[in-house]
Parts: C-alpha cells; sequence; structure tokens
C-alpha cells in the first residue's frame, strides 16, 4: 500500500471536513445524495464518452498501480545488468540465454533476448525505445483519464448549484425555507471542486509521477543492454548508469562499495 497516497487523501479529507466542522456545521449537511448524483453520475458519464471501453476498464488496474504501486529499485537493475555483462565478458554473449529466467522484467529480458539473436545494436535501441515509447502512452492514456474526471467535476458541480438554485427560486412561496435551499445547492459544487482535487487530480498526479520513474528506469535499461552488448568494461557500465540514480542514491552505493 502506498502510504502517502493514502495519507495525503485521508489528510485532505479530514482537513476539509474538520474544518467545517470547526466552524460549527454538521456533519449531515454536507450529505445530500441528489447532488453526489448530479457530481458524480455525470462525472463519470462525461469521462466514459472522452475514452473508448477498452480504455475505461483498465480503470481498476490503474486504481491498484497508484494504491499499490510495485516499484523496483534502479540499484537492483543496474547490479543485476552488471552481472550480465560480467558473464557475457566471460563466456560470451550467447550465455546469456541461460540467464533469461532469472529476469523477471518483461522489458529486461526482451532486450537480452534481441542481444543473444544477435540483432543489430542499433536495431536494439531502435526497438527498445520503440517499446518504450508504446508503454508511455499507455501510462499517459491512464493518468488522462483521471485527468479528465477532474475537469469534469468542477463544471458539473457548477451545474448541480445552478440546478437547486432554479429549484430554490422557482418556489419562494416560504421566504424562511432560502437559506437552508440555497445552502443544499451550493452542496453540488462542493462536491465536484472537493472530490477534483481531493480525488481525481490527486490520482492522475500520482500515475503520472510513476510512469515518469519507469521511464527513467526503461532508458536505464536501454542504455545496460546497448552497453552490455559493446562488451565494455561492467565497472564502466556501472559507472554510465549510475547516471541514472538520485544523487543520494549514488553517494549511498560509494560509501557501500569503499566499506
Amino acid at each position: 500500500m502506498d502510504l502517502p497516497l493514502v495519507l495525503g487523501l485521508l489528510l485532505s479529507l479530514v482537513s476539509l471536513v474538520g474544518g467545517f466542522l470547526w466552524e460549527g456545521g454538521t456533519a449531515g449537511a454536507l450529505l445530500m445524495p441528489s447532488a453526489a448524483l448530479i457530481v458524480f453520475g455525470g462525472t463519470f458519464g462525461a469521462t466514459a464518452v472522452s475514452f473508448s471501453m477498452s480504455e475505461l476498464k483498465n480503470i481498476p488496474k490503474l486504481l491498484k498501480i497508484a494504491f499499490i504501486p510495485k516499484e523496483q529499485e534502479p540499484a537492483l537493475v543496474i547490479d543485476l545488468i552488471v552481472s550480465l555483462a560480467d558473464e557475457a565478458r566471460r563466456e560470451g554473449l550467447l550465455y546469456l540465454e541461460n540467464r533469461l529466467d532469472d529476469i523477471n522484467d518483461q522489458f529486461l529480458r526482451k532486450g537480452v533476448q534481441l542481444v543473444v539473436d544477435g540483432t543489430d545494436p542499433e536495431l536494439v535501441r531502435s526497438i527498445m525505445e520503440v517499446e518504450l515509447y508504446a508503454i508511455e502512452e499507455r501510462h499517459h492514456v491512464g493518468s488522462s483519464i483521471f485527468e479528465a474526471a477532474g475537469g469534469y467535476s468542477p463544471t458539473m458541480g457548477i451545474i448541480g448549484t445552478v440546478m437547486g438554485l432554479v429549484h430554490v427560486l422557482g418556489n419562494m412561496s416560504d421566504p424562511n425555507s432560502l437559506g437552508p435551499a440555497i445552502a443544499v445547492a451550493f452542496l453540488a459544487t462542493l462536491y465536484g471542486v472537493g472530490s477534483a482535487n481531493v480525488l481525481w487530480l490527486p490520482l492522475a498526479a500520482k500515475l503520472s509521477n510513476l510512469s515518469k520513474k519507469e521511464t527513467n528506469l526503461r532508458m536505464l535499461m536501454i542504455e545496460g543492454i546497448v552497453s552490455l552488448q559493446a562488451g565494455y568494461n561492467p565497472i564502466l557500465i556501472r559507472e554510465r548508469l549510475s547516471a541514472f540514480l538520485n544523487p543520494s542514491t549514488r553517494e549511498g552505493e560509494k560509501v557501500s562499495d569503499e566499506e
């Protein structure tokens, strides 16, 4: 479970509701089924129009990725590539075929398989970069779904509020009920703006951030595969790939190597 994501969502929700209650409001005043239906139903419907069914089917998977991300440690990937490079220098590139089953990442395994098959180095890079482009496009569609929901949600809230005000102004026979009725009408705006900024847009940003990290890791793998195929010294490969690491991680690796 991604702790920062869960804690961030809870903190946002608790802060909003807590601030409202602190000012003397009641929790029941925030509940309005009709406003929720207009905002969330309208948001889901508009978002569904914007994407294909095959893309929308991935929403549960996207939520799982956001809340339970499976991030690989770049340092461990570098260690694996350096190990493969060392074995390739001693035993030859064809020996790496015996290590394919030990490589869990499909992207990296595909690259090593291309090297084992004797594919031209430029073609290896080209194939892997096209694969990376396809991955980035799929990730972009995933985050765009939640970005679209974050854009539609406030508008649906305003529409719900306007509809509520139309109903209120059409029934002005009891002036004493105008205040509570108007307050209820504005709950739709609260639902729309609140869900956009507490839920949809943060989820989109989370998926986008995870995508950038994975893209960086895939680029590391491409450089490692190409360097391995060229027969570079494993020590030089480690130095080259360490450029993809954060400075703090790089310093930590140096300290451990010195020890």
